[in-house]
């Protein structure tokens, strides 16, 4: 097993990125940041985690600086000047430790819900004035809104690059706000936005403006919605080249392919084996980081009320899995791999990964380690 991991320990460079290998941690919520502000014990985090072997810190998400991203949890880190000093505390660490480290930039959308506990009196934006499930929730976003939030993605990027980070990560699945301008059941407008990729292109755009073109900027996208494992923004390799491909020529460099599980084909009926990840490879020539119950025994449960208390065990074995990765590697499917409740376990887990020694390793508890629907 080890043997064929060497591959993944080689350099990867992406622009503004030179990771040392191919290991990133995955965005994990863990809601330690009072009033939005990362503290020592953020930076201490991330830090133990580059010195662990991570070569890319990928952060938690953190709300962009508009009234209405924010969702029901409070102490998620804001991008935003206020919290601009905290965040080079963060980036510090890291960098001191050898790695290298990108904000994930969020705007909740729908799921901000109908009472939100920040701002209060401000409603959730979305694309139609739907929620998850199509229901009624606020009204149809404004042309004036969607300029506004385009410009505070763009704003985010580029105090993101001023503080010190290596590129950025834009948050386009789940459901969020960018999400739900790709998925038929949120977008149903008529006129330009009505055409899904349109609002999301118009960020990266801003976004490629405001930080110029050798800030390495990430997309990550997904099929599922929160809770929703089942949905899909596009069911042909047709259909998601349609969107993904106009995101990378609008600046995207690489692309996050979020699914619960990494080794499980996308669209069997087209290829038996190819991964999302490989799909999207294939289909757009960018750069493209793979995710998705890599390191553990059970499947990541996803945030909301309708979330399994219990989830699912994986039949497959983690030596297996982390075999399969590596044919997948080989394979040139993904670029970067990216690990996220395993990390959050073990700090050392792509040390010991690499040594050998998984019997060391301190499997995850969700009762044990604090995460947001994991």
């Amino acid at each position: 097993m080890t043997d064929s991991l060497t591959p993944l320990f080689s350099p990867f460079n992406l622009k503004s990125l030179s990771l040392r290998n191919r290991f990133a941690m995955a965005p994990m919520t863990r809601e330690m940041s009072p009033g939005g502000i990362p503290t020592s014990e953020n930076a201490e985090h991330y830090r133990m985690r580059v010195e662990g072997g991570a070569a890319l810190i990928i952060t938690e998400g953190a709300y962009i600086d508009d009234e209405a991203a924010s969702g029901p949890r409070a102490d998620v880190p804001r991008l935003t000047e206020h919290a601009a000093d905290g965040w080079r505390g963060v980036v510090n660490a890291v960098h001191d430790a050898g790695g290298s480290i990108v904000p994930q930039l969020w705007h909740v959308g729908a799921l901000r819900g109908a009472s939100p506990p920040l701002n209060p009196g401000v409603p959730a934006l979305s694309p139609s004035g739907l929620d998850l499930d199509a229901g009624p929730l606020g009204e149809p976003m404004t042309t004036q809104q969607i300029d506004q939030v385009i410009t505070s993605f763009a704003d985010a990027a580029a105090l993101a690059q001023r503080i010190g980070f290596d590129g950025v990560e834009l948050h386009g699945a789940h459901g969020y706000l960018l999400d739900e301008f790709l998925w038929k059941r949120t977008n149903t407008r008529d006129g330009r936005y009505g055409t899904r990729v349109q609002m999301p292109l118009e960020v990266v755009q801003a976004v490629r403006s405001a930080v110029g073109e050798n800030f390495a900027v990430i997309f990550r996208f997904s099929q599922w919605k929160a809770s929703r494992y089942t949905e899909r923004i596009a069911t042909t390799p047709t259909e998601l080249e349609k969107l993904l491909v106009p995101l990378g020529d609008a600046g995207v460099d690489a692309f996050h392919a979020s699914t619960r599980r990494h080794w499980h084909p996308e669209f069997p009926d087209d290829d038996a084996v190819l991964s999302l990840a490989g799909w999207t490879k294939r289909l757009t020539g960018r750069s493209v980081i793979t995710v998705g119950s890599v390191g553990v025994q059970t499947e990541f449960r996803g945030a909301g009320a309708a979330a399994p208390k219990n989830p699912l065990v994986i039949r497959e074995s983690v030596e297996d899995r982390l075999d399969y990765l590596a044919e997948q590697f080989r394979a040139g499917e993904f670029d970067v791999v990216a690990v996220g409740r395993a990390l959050v376990a073990d700090p050392a887990w792509v040390a010991k990964v690499r040594a050998g020694h998984l019997d060391q390793v301190v499997p995850f508890d969700r009762t044990q380690h604090s995460l947001s629907g994991a």
